[in-house]
């Protein structure tokens, strides 16, 4: 019976984890070089290293023989879902639902407004040493789409309301109705886009949101309309959105870039009305503390057998594919 499992968070630093498994500590190392903590057929829960490279991350899945769970700590999980027929059949995979909420919101809220009220010009006639009034949008009054209604999404709403927005317009994967109102099936995006001053991109990567916002998508949008992504960035063509900011019709506020990490040179660095920060939605004060509480959560869920949180689906036969949601 493997009970051994992988922690990139050191053991000793988690209050609360179930007895029973062995804790060990692996989170790939500064330059990936750090030896697996034991024996890869030993692990029974893979927790994966955050924020560390693609190849380090995925490195030891197909050592991995006898895993039954790997927990990402993102609330996206498109790198590992990439690699399924590495992964052997019936390993449940959950992601980080819970943990990004918080932090991913903040910052949505954080760029729309540093675009709308023109922070990044401030901050360079700052170190210019020069005043340079002048008059700039407010968040207040604003149409805006969300367009992937998760928790994360649904986390960037709470905070959009006291701002005094005019409306909020939700897109999911599919049709539903919430508390704060209609959720709109993703089909709907286009029609919604004339209306909508901000567009917030908030959706997992997937076969379905890869290159969603192209051409048609950004042609859509009206005049002087802002997209900000927090999602991931694959979602936008990179290209189709730089010539709708050349030509200075929309502005844009991007969390994530495609390519990522965004090269020096990179025209999209020098491109008009955009604002850009590198990934860090997720990494802020607010991960550690609510990362912690999931694993203790997770892992005793696990050492109980008891239903898992979060579980985004379960390898099928032959080492591919998923099983369920």
């Amino acid at each position: 019976m493997t009970s051994d499992v992988w922690l990139p968070i050191p053991p000793e630093g988690i209050d609360g984890l179930p007895e029973g498994p062995r804790y060990l500590f692996w989170d790939g190392g500064d330059n990936g070089d750090q030896p697996f903590p034991g024996d890869p057929a030993e692990c029974a829960v893979y927790v994966v290293p955050y924020m560390k490279r693609l190849s380090v991350r995925v490195a030891p899945l197909e050592h991995l023989t006898n895993v039954r769970l790997i927990q990402t700590l993102t609330a996206g999980v498109d790198d590992i879902t990439a690699r399924l027929s590495a992964i052997a059949p019936g390993v449940r995979l959950c992601n980080a639902r819970g943990v990004h909420e918080t932090s991913t919101a903040e910052l949505a809220l954080t760029l729309t407004l540093a675009a709308l009220r023109g922070i990044p010009g401030f901050v360079r006639a700052q170190r210019q040493e020069r005043w340079a009034p002048g008059f700039h949008q407010s968040l207040a009054d604003k149409n805006v789409v969300i367009v992937g209604y998760g928790a994360i999404g649904a986390a960037i709403e709470d905070r959009l309301v006291p701002f005094e927005v005019a409306r909020v317009a939700r897109l999911a994967r599919s049709r539903r109705t919430t508390a704060r109102g209609l959720v709109h099936p993703i089909t709907d995006v286009l029609s919604l886009l004339p209306e909508a001053d901000v567009v917030i991109l908030c959706t997992p990567l997937t076969e379905d949101t890869r290159g969603l916002v192209d051409a048609d998508f950004l042609g859509r949008m009206k005049d002087g309309a802002l997209l900000v992504n927090v999602a991931r960035g694959p979602v936008v063509d990179t290209k189709a959105l730089l010539a709708e900011l050349e030509r200075g019709r929309i502005t844009a506020a991007l969390d994530v870039t495609d390519p990522e990490p965004l090269p020096p040179g990179h025209p999209l660095w020098q491109a008009p009305g955009v604002l850009i920060s590198p990934h860090v939605g997720g990494p802020s004060s607010a991960f550690l503390p609510r990362a912690k509480r999931l694993l203790v959560d997770q892992l005793t869920r696990f050492v109980h057998q008891e239903p898992l949180r979060n579980v985004i689906l379960t390898t099928g036969p032959g080492t591919a594919g998923a099983t369920g949601r």
